[in-house]
C-alpha cells in the first residue's frame, strides 16, 4: 500500500473545510496510508516587505525540510507547476507505485507559496488551475483529486 503524506503550511480553521478534508482522509484510508501534517505559517505584518516574505518562506522551508522523508517523491503545488487532468494524476501515481516509489509527499505552501529551494527539490510541480484558491480549499481539492486518482486506478465508477 502506497504511503501518501500531505504537508500543509497553515492550519484549517473553518469547520466546513476541516469536515470536507476529514471526509476525504477517511475515504482514502482504503487505498493508501495517508498522513496529513500541518506546519505553522510564519506570521507577517499586514503589508510585509519582500525581505520579510523571503525570511518567512525560508523559515517555513526549514520546517518542511525537517519533515521530508529522504526517500519520498516530493510533489509541490505551486503556481508555476504543470496543470494535469485527474487521469494524468492517476497514471502518475500508478507509474510511481510501479517503480517502487512507495512514499509520496504532496506539499501545499502557505499564503506566500513555497521557498525556491523547496520547489527545486520537488520531483514534480503541480498547479490546480491558473485561478487563485484559498490554501484551505486547495487542501480539500487536492485530497479529492488523490481520492479520484485512487478510484480511477481501482476501476470504480466514481470518476465519470
Amino acid at each position: 500500500m502506497q504511503k501518501v503524506t500531505l504537508i500543509c503550511v497553515g492550519k484549517l480553521k473553518e469547520r466546513f473545510y476541516a469536515e470536507a478534508a476529514s471526509e476525504y482522509v477517511k475515504r482514502l484510508g482504503r487505498y493508501c496510508k495517508l498522513t496529513v501534517m500541518e506546519l505553522p505559517e510564519e506570521r507577517l505584518p499586514e503589508n510585509p516587505s519582500q525581505a520579510q516574505i523571503d525570511g518567512a518562506l525560508e523559515k517555513e522551508a526549514a520546517a518542511i525540510r525537517g519533515r521530508l522523508p529522504s526517500s519520498a517523491r516530493l510533489i509541490a503545488l505551486c503556481v508555476e507547476g504543470r496543470e494535469r487532468s485527474s487521469e494524468d494524476l492517476a497514471r502518475l501515481m500508478e507509474t510511481w507505485a510501479g517503480r517502487g516509489e512507495s512514499q509520496l509527499v504532496f506539499l501545499i505552501g502557505g499564503s506566500y507559496g513555497l521557498h525556491e529551494s523547496i520547489k527545486a527539490r520537488a520531483a514534480e510541480k503541480l498547479s490546480m488551475s491558473p485561478m487563485t484558491f484559498p490554501h484551505h480549499l486547495a487542501r480539500v481539492m487536492l485530497l479529492e483529486q488523490i481520492y479520484r486518482a485512487c478510484q480511477i486506478n481501482a476501476g470504480t465508477r466514481y470518476h465519470k
